[in-house]
């Protein structure tokens, strides 16, 4: 049977759909901290082959959790402006085949990184995306401290490229949990605050664009700091990273305190910017001083 442009057009269109409930731009930036955790926990050996399978396995584990993810929430996407055009709410995917695509890829995930990575990466992945979509998403709709449970698996794939150089876990690791735990807080409080209305509307329960928000931005910018010089202390790191860190950790502070202080949707957009280009920025700095 041949095979007509427009078949292709629809086919391609149905794999780009498939594609966009995986969350590409979050699948990356899951990756990236995993090679920034594989590459830390290394030895002389970075066995690039070990590094590839867990790339795969995380990719396919990360991209399942956020296609789950779009299946439960195609409800209340449908609800917000930023979201609504989504595949799942734009009935472009039938809700079916979108969680059974999610669901295959997630187990995919799992049994590659048992298969060619090991055990302790795959327990690692498989609680992540139980975290995430079992705890963090219904949640979203609860409670405020979502935000804070959401963190928890968002810091875990640092620990989980750790944990497949080296087979186990230690407080150097801990370190690397850490200092993506924190990052996440005022970089999600800046899209919360944002898209206030947007998740109102929906019925999420985030922090919004009040006082407390913007006192809990400072917090957690303040802590980041002197958790973000762990790695050096531990000794995974040297010297250069260390005043790096804290040049970084203090330019994101300040863009914090413009938030709680003018407490504006355009100095929270200033924030979400800084804190996507702080995190490469320190990592980066990270590899190319590790010890």
């Amino acid at each position: 049977m041949e095979i007509t442009q427009a078949d292709l057009t629809v086919r391609r269109s149905r794999a780009a759909d498939y594609l966009e409930i995986t969350k590409p731009r979050i699948t990356f930036m899951v990756l990236i901290t995993t090679l920034v955790g594989y590459y830390m926990g290394s030895g002389e050996e970075l066995r690039l082959l070990l590094l590839l399978n867990t790339i795969i396995g995380t990719a396919l584990v990360a991209s399942g959790a956020s296609a789950l993810n779009q299946y439960l929430e195609r409800d209340l996407d449908s609800r917000m402006a930023r979201t609504r055009n989504r595949p799942l709410p734009d009935a472009r995917l039938a809700a079916n085949d979108a969680l059974l695509f999610s669901a295959i890829i997630s187990v995919l995930g799992i049994a590659y990184l048992v298969i060619f990575v090991n055990v302790l990466t795959a327990l690692l992945g498989a609680s992540t995306l139980a975290a995430y979509i079992f705890i963090y998403t219904p949640m979203k709709t609860r409670t405020k401290l979502c935000t804070l449970i959401g963190a928890f698996p968002g810091a875990t794939p640092p620990i989980m490229g750790w944990a497949a150089a080296r087979g186990e876990l230690d407080i150097a690791a801990g370190s690397l949990f850490a200092i993506l735990f924190l990052w996440q807080m005022p970089h999600f409080f800046a899209i919360a605050w944002i898209f206030t209305e947007d998740y109102t509307r929906a019925g999420f329960t985030m922090h919004g664009n009040s006082e407390r928000t913007g006192r809990q931005i400072i917090f957690y910018c303040c802590a980041l700091i002197p958790i973000s010089l762990l790695p050096t202390v531990f000794g995974i790191t040297g010297s250069y990273y260390l005043f790096g860190a804290l040049l970084l950790g203090f330019v994101y502070l300040g863009y914090g305190f413009a938030v709680a202080l003018f407490r504006s949707t355009t100095h929270a957009q200033r924030l979400l910017r800084i804190s996507v280009l702080y995190l490469p920025a320190l990592l980066g700095l990270m590899m190319l001083d590790k010890s």
